[in-house]
């Protein structure tokens, strides 16, 4: 077994897709419409499919927005360096809300950003 993809349901997929493509620089790997559904599929990644995990990207045609909930957690990155990586990030219009540092009680380097809709994403300092 290995992990194909995680979801997210997004309010305004360019917006989004200019985020995941332009901002953090994955790739558009694969997307279509299911207009009987009323939803569109895009699924981003910095690899094929075939050889790592996806994020799809789900926007039901009928809604504009989502409530993020309390369960939801985070998507994790690595990166050579955490702070390029925000100063990359907030250069290209992206939302920095943790600037890079150690973890609480930790050594290792993070920092966190935000998607368009909110969700948030780790980036993780590789050592």
């Amino acid at each position: 077994m290995r992990l194909l993809h995680t979801m997210l349901r997004v309010g305004n997929l360019d917006r989004s897709l200019a985020f995941y493509t332009e901002v953090l620089g994955m790739r558009l790997l694969r997307r279509q419409d299911y207009p009987e559904g009323r939803f569109t599929l895009a699924f981003v990644g910095y690899a094929d499919e075939s050889e790592q995990a996806a994020i799809e990207l789900t926007h039901n045609w009928d809604t504009a927005a989502y409530e993020l909930g309390n369960g939801y957690g985070h998507i994790a990155l690595a990166v050579p360096d955490a702070a390029a990586a925000c100063a990359a990030i907030r250069q290209r219009g992206g939302k920095v809300v943790r600037e890079a540092g150690p973890m609480k009680h930790g050594t290792t380097i993070i920092a966190f950003v935000e998607d368009p809709d909110g969700y948030k994403i780790e980036l993780i300092q590789g050592k």
